[in-house]
């Protein structure tokens, strides 16, 4: 066949269309999708910044120390004497009228006195010593808020740094999964790869993708959290924490323990309410007895008549006590009692609470050095070696893909763990009152 088709010879046109047809067209272009663009980052926030800002800011502790500010001012005002009571008396003889008959009996008088009340001795220091308890736990309960708070604000804290870390180590994988795709691509080229090894690291930096955007929007609650916690406005700039560092741990488990005795403000705060209840228990026995009260008048009628002077003293009687003061005797054993058992539940909570987050950052700090000095040295190099591997053709795709897999979750199981230990550690300190930042 000699003739000419468009002008171009009929045997050329063969050779090219066959050509054409053995050449690989290689796999059809997904449609790209961009990772979201990171806006640009604050400045990094040393957490012991924000602890600060916390003590001074936070409106639970606030709340907190008023609280206590308003319990210091009761010992006093139940500790003092009843206020006494200034009388005015007139008496009239013969009318209703005021003062009738003033200047013609004996009877008709104008007096004016002065009554106090006396509780019986040991009430009143009784019923300020029981105030004084209840300051003590408002005390102790301003502590316990202020270590739950700084707990909640370091949890928080350690959270946003792994979630960022974990975002920085997703787009330093996506680089090696770009090279995974770039080689795929070319040996597919050439004949030496299949379409399906590219479109599954297509399809694995799309799932990379998703993972970015679920981090960010745990990125931002955590930011949301600590702008609560810290007070600060919802629009005020965003937090970005220093970063993760693996904190020594070397405290025992016994000095924690006598140290959660010692320190721990909810257990201390729990110890004053049975103090507090056994002062019940004493003023209970005290209203066994009886109260008394003094009055001294003056009286004055006319000139022609002396002045009267009349002192009164008297005492109540406590008759009705096995309806009031035996029950209410049995009723401050009774929250003595239930004080007691409640500070041993508590107790033993605390203790059980401790050994779990002791257990959680040794295990942790054991694990995270497993992963820097094994797990992680090993996935690298395994991946290093099956890309030189793939790109000669003597590893197949699905095993490079498992290794580069490896390389990424052990990287983020490292920060996980990292936060997890760096949290416990921060549970410990709210406990035991150990210090470790």
């Amino acid at each position: 066949m000699r003739g000419k088709i468009n002008g171009m010879p009929v045997l050329v046109l063969l050779t090219v269309m066959t050509a054409s047809a053995r050449e690989p067209s290689g796999p059809p272009e997904p449609q790209q999708v961009e990772p979201p663009a990171m806006s640009e980052m604050p400045m990094p926030v040393p957490l012991s910044k924000l602890l600060e800002e916390a003590e001074q800011r936070n409106p639970q502790i606030q709340a907190a120390r008023r609280g206590w500010q308003a319990a210091s001012q009761v010992p006093s005002q139940v500790s003092t004497l009843p206020d006494p009571q200034v009388t005015f008396q007139q008496f009239a003889v013969g009318s209703p009228r005021p003062f009738a008959g003033f200047t013609n009996s004996d009877f008709a008088y104008v007096g004016v006195g002065v009554s106090q009340e006396f509780p019986y001795p040991g009430k009143l220091r009784l019923r300020g010593e029981i105030a004084a308890r209840d300051v003590a736990g408002a005390e102790e309960q301003v502590e316990s808020v202020r270590r739950s708070v700084i707990a909640q604000l370091k949890a928080a804290y350690f959270s946003l740094a792994y979630h960022l870390k974990v975002l920085e180590v997703l787009d330093k994988d996506g680089r090696l999964l770009d090279q995974i795709e770039t080689i795929s691509e070319a040996r597919y080229r050439v004949g030496q790869g299949n379409q399906q090894d590219v479109l599954k690291a297509q399809l694995q930096k799309t799932s990379l993708l998703k993972d970015i955007e679920m981090h960010h929007e745990e990125h931002y609650r955590l930011e949301a959290q600590l702008k609560q916690i810290l007070d600060r406005p919802a629009d005020s700039p965003d937090l970005m924490p220093v970063g993760l560092l693996e904190t020594p741990f070397t405290s025992s488990f016994d000095a924690l323990r006598a140290e959660v005795g010692r320190r721990n403000p909810e257990l201390r705060g729990q110890q004053e309410m049975v103090r507090r209840q056994g002062l019940e228990v004493d003023l209970a026995r005290k209203d066994f007895y009886p109260d008394f009260n003094a009055q001294y008048m003056w009286q004055h009628t006319a000139a022609q008549f002396r002045d009267y002077y009349m002192l009164t003293f008297g005492v109540s009687l406590p008759i009705h006590w096995r309806r009031k003061q035996e029950p209410a005797l049995a009723e401050a054993s009774a929250e003595l009692s239930r004080s007691r058992r409640l500070y041993e539940a508590q107790a033993q909570q605390i203790y059980f609470d401790l050994r779990d987050q002791y257990l959680a950052a040794e295990t942790a700090g054991r694990v995270l050095k497993i992963y820097r000095e094994g797990l992680i040295p090993q996935a690298t190099a395994t991946f290093d070696a099956g890309l030189a591997a793939y790109q000669t053709g003597r590893e197949d795709f699905e095993t490079l893909l498992s290794s580069f897999l490896d390389v990424l979750n052990l990287d983020i199981e490292y920060w996980r763990t990292l936060a997890e230990h760096e949290t416990a550690l921060a549970r410990i300190e709210q406990l035991a009152g150990n210090t470790t930042h």
